[in-house]
């Protein structure tokens, strides 16, 4: 066994994941020597390397993956009875190679020190915090709504295509830049996935491939929710895996967009977000506080809300236990429950 080397990468798996889970104890060692020094360059060849591609190159490398792995199990399949260690230590190397290369090209950002931190903001708010934000982000959202449509019973409509959308949302980061240097964004890889019909089906509107380090967005999500998704995207490629932090800086980077329709769709993220948590807190609270949004801003949330439960499936709660594990996994204990830290970081950037 041990002539084949193989063998030895497939060992290999243990002393890797006991390293990383080692490292994971000090998130100051890699928020300085990986999040801001190994992985920023990693990430910029990549994107540099990369990112002129009009398509996914990375989901051609999936593609290509699962067909490797059929093709490997249809030529193997009579060995898996008589020769369990063959196959054993193919699978075994396999994994190791993808879980190795997975926390060095960007995995190791789950455990860098949370963003509040970064950021100088607190992590803990007030009920009273909150309403006072919400009702600063229902007067930002009602106003620009009302801007573009003329009538506040109007949802507003995009008026650029959707890779329009993902090329001017660099131009957020870049305005973002004055006030936190390390969120600078350069070069660009984003597009639209090759799978966005799957994806959509099992209920995400975007992800990144760590592999490769492009953002691929859900080309069939609603328009008016393509800059935020981009936006947040394209803050997982600058190292903030955690979703809430991404959630957190896209929304900043799409509000900070000087474009209008990009800025209204990045309040009124960041609106929903806040609503929603009244909501958790105290539905009466939220009954009163919904009546203040323009009705143009709900038509945009139903529009959504619309959007997704057209694709629902019976296999969709399957892949949202799925990747709330992963979550869990990856240095986010509540999973997706997590996402609601974005409020508290709202709450804390509006009312410093």
């Amino acid at each position: 066994m041990y002539k084949n080397p193989k063998s030895y990468l497939a060992f290999s798996l243990i002393p890797v994941y006991f390293l990383v889970k080692f490292l994971s104890n000090y998130p100051e060692i890699i928020e300085q020597y990986y999040s801001n020094g190994v992985y920023p360059v990693i990430s910029k060849f990549l994107r540099y390397g990369l990112g002129w591609i009009p398509f996914s190159f990375g989901d051609l490398v999936y593609a290509f993956g699962v067909i490797y792995i059929i093709r490997w199990i249809i030529v193997n399949r009579k060995r898996f009875l008589t020769d369990t260690q063959f196959w054993l230590i193919d699978i075994l190397s396999a994994v190791t190679l993808i879980y190795f290369a997975f926390h060095l090209f960007w995995g190791m950002n789950y455990y860098r020190l949370p963003l509040h931190r970064n950021l100088n903001l607190e992590a803990d708010y007030t009920t009273e915090q909150l309403l006072i934000v919400t009702n600063l982000l229902i007067e930002k959202t009602n106003t620009l709504q009302l801007n573009i449509t003329k009538n506040d019973t109007l949802k507003v409509e995009m008026p650029y295509s959707k890779s329009e959308i993902m090329k001017r949302s660099e131009a957020g980061y870049k305005n973002l830049e004055a006030q936190y240097p390390h969120l600078k964004y350069h070069p660009q890889s984003i597009k639209k996935s090759l799978f966005s019909i799957p994806l959509t089906y099992m209920g995400f509107s975007g992800y990144l491939n760590p592999l490769t380090n492009e953002a691929q967005v859900d080309y069939l999500i609603p328009t008016y929710k393509f800059p935020t998704t981009s936006a947040h995207e394209m803050a997982h490629q600058l190292g903030y895996a955690a979703e809430n932090e991404a959630n957190f800086i896209g929304c900043l980077a799409t509000i900070n967009n000087n474009d209008v329709y990009m800025k209204y769709s990045g309040y009124a993220f960041g609106l929903r977000h806040c609503l929603n948590e009244i909501y958790r807190r105290s539905p009466e609270q939220y009954e009163s506080i919904i009546k203040k949004v323009n009705i143009g801003v709900l038509k945009n949330y139903e529009e959504t809300r619309m959007f997704w439960e057209s694709y629902q499936n019976p296999l969709e709660p399957l892949f949202k236990i799925t990747y709330n594990s992963y979550l869990k996994a990856n240095n986010q204990a509540k999973g997706m429950e997590s996402y609601s830290y974005v409020v508290a970081l709202l709450v804390n950037y509006f009312n410093k």
